[in-house]
């Protein structure tokens, strides 16, 4: 048995499909003279289809976010067109007659290392665009070889170093019934998948992937973070029933989707849901949830080929609006950088990403195309209910300065004659200390507020919730964070201003009964798990929650904290335990 961290709670028992990564290596085949020249045929048309994908890239950001930013695409276009690179690939396929991959992988390491010994930190990082355009002709390769890798029937255990935001869409083709990765942890894109799919998930596996091999049976347990390779029959035969007895459960729990979100006193509750598109709004819409609390834009620019203009925005907007009709969406914006990465917006290195260039700073420093998501989003806003949120707040200038771009875009259309929606409330997300300390300076200026616990709570413990080493102080039942969020919760409601909690903090049961203690009365989840929180809404008394908010709020260690909740959610709603991850 190995132990993982559990990301997504549930059982899966099925064959393990392991994914390779594009830059991965295998033993390099041998070609006959006669397949010499197909090989060399193949190189070069994988050298076109980069170059034509690039001048396309390149022409999008030139008119979106600038001439400069597009320069680097151009680069890698006339690295494709390089004597020395292209010409090596082609001799050591002519000379000793070795696939095009394999040629690409000596031509990376030799390049490795003599760049290794460039003192230069500008001529250093120019490798990083030489490993750009091998992976991008890695791909058009593979996608040659296997124009339709994926064409599998039956349920499926994905094992991979970590999930892309692109492999999303690889998964709706596929049947996934777990999850396990190398790297990742609870607040990563596997696991925020993983949840919003409902999907059982384990991360930080190190090394799975020298000891699986796709066809293996694998047992998972998302809520322990075990995971068995290939198990004996009785093992086996445990996980099996394990999986029967939650999807029965969650199937009965899904019942309740039709039912008023009410507490067992009768006080409401607004149960949302965090989505990255329409399918997920449509699932939100089919577990019950009243509500898009959390709309991630930047999944739209992570899976585009180039990128999304404002026409493509407003159909991807409109598309979740129209799947989630009559409720309201939040629409955040851009919430790049950091883990999150599109090359046209500049691949920032940096010591602390988190803390940096990343998030409503980096679409400030772009105002054009900032703007074309600004009108999108206005524009969206005649087809439904539609508020504007903007992400990472620091201080209260930022939000001057965003309503006045806000209210220009609004204008620049009045002028154009583009229709529009005319009252869409604008809010800000408090992730950072400095936007929770003065709250209620930022409190005169928005129509509502969003907690993103996710970043806050990394913030708040100076620990990087993706380090292993630092991850464990990254957790809800921190005093420290649990005091924060009630003095947010507590001056928005004396305010009268709508607050939400949106981090994944509001999907756990146990971080539900103190917050609504608190008088929060929205919370926005990932879609699978708005039935489990409402029906631990309907075990619980607003009474009952305020008394384990108060003391709670007295507690000073985070293991106590932890157990006295575990304890008190087995009392209150016994199920509910079951559908929490053990941390």
């Amino acid at each position: 048995m190995k132990r993982g961290v559990p990301v997504s709670p549930g059982v899966a028992v099925a064959p393990a499909y392991c994914v390779d990564e594009v830059l991965a290596r295998r033993e390099p085949s041998t070609l006959d003279i006669a397949a010499v020249s197909s090989e060399i045929t193949r190189f070069d048309s994988a050298c076109a289809a980069a170059s034509q994908e690039l001048e396309v890239i390149a022409q999008r950001v030139t008119k979106q976010v600038g001439a400069q930013e597009a320069a680097i695409f151009q680069a890698h276009r006339l690295l494709l067109r390089d004597p020395a690179l292209v010409g090596r690939v082609k001799t050591a396929i002519l000379n000793r007659h070795i696939d095009a991959r394999s040629a690409l992988h000596e031509l990376l390491d030799e390049y490795s290392v003599l760049f290794g010994k460039i003192v230069d930190e500008y001529l250093k990082e120019r490798m990083a665009d030489i490993r750009d355009v091998v992976g991008r002709l890695m791909a058009h390769l593979s996608m040659e070889e296997n124009p339709q890798p994926l064409n599998i029937e039956e349920p499926v255990i994905i094992v991979a170093p970590e999930v892309l935001p692109s492999q999303a869409l690889m998964f709706e083709r596929m049947k996934v019934a777990g999850i396990i990765t190398e790297s990742g942890g609870s607040t990563g894109h596997a696991a925020i998948l993983a949840r919003s799919l409902g999907i059982p998930a384990v991360s930080g596996l190190r090394g799975i992937l020298r000891e699986v091999h796709t066809g293996d049976l694998i047992a998972l347990d998302g809520r322990e973070g075990h995971v068995y390779l290939n198990p004996g029959p009785e093992v086996e035969s445990a996980y099996r029933k394990l999986q029967r007895e939650y999807v029965v459960l969650r199937d009965r729990l899904i019942e309740n989707r039709d039912h008023e979100a009410l507490s067992a006193d009768g006080v409401r509750a607004e149960l949302l849901a965090n989505v990255n598109g329409p399918a997920e709004a449509a699932m939100a819409v089919r577990a019950g949830a009243s509500g898009v609390g959390l709309y991630r834009t930047e999944y739209l620019f992570l899976t585009h080929p180039n990128v999304p203009d404002e026409e493509e925005q407003l159909a991807a907007y409109r598309e979740v609006i129209e799947a989630a009709p009559n409720r309201r969406v939040t629409i955040r914006t851009l919430d790049l950088g950091g883990d999150k990465q599109v090359p046209y917006l500049g691949n920032h290195r940096e010591a602390n990403p988190f803390m940096g260039w990343r998030s409503i700073r980096l679409s400030s420093a772009h105002p054009e195309f900032f703007q074309t998501q600004l009108r999108a989003i206005l524009r969206a806003g005649q087809h439904g209910a539609v508020s504007l949120l903007f992400p990472m707040i620091s201080t209260l200038e930022e939000v001057l300065r965003l309503k006045r771009t806000v209210e220009r875009t609004r204008l620049m259309l009045q002028r154009q004659g583009v229709p529009f929606g005319e009252h869409i409330p604008i809010g800000v997300m408090i992730e950072v200390p400095a936007a929770a300390l003065c709250i209620n300076a930022l409190l005169d200026e928005v129509d509502f507020v969003s907690i993103g616990s996710n970043d806050l709570i990394q913030y708040v413990m100076a620990a990087d919730r993706d380090n292993p080493k630092v991850a464990h102080l990254c957790e809800p039942f921190s005093p420290a964070v649990i005091q924060l969020l009630n003095q947010v919760i507590k001056a928005c409601t004396e305010r009268e201003k709508p607050v939400t909690l949106c981090g994944e903090m509001a999907g756990r049961p146990r971080c539900f009964l103190p917050l609504f203690g608190m008088g929060l009365r929205r919370l926005s989840m990932s879609p699978a798990f708005v039935p489990s929180i409402k029906d631990v809404l309907r075990c619980t008394s607003q009474e009952a929650a305020r008394e384990i908010a108060e003391r709670v709020l007295t507690m000073t260690a985070s293991g106590a904290i932890r157990g006295y909740l575990t304890r008190r959610i087995r009392q209150i709603c016994p199920n509910a335990s079951l559908l929490d991850v053990r941390t």
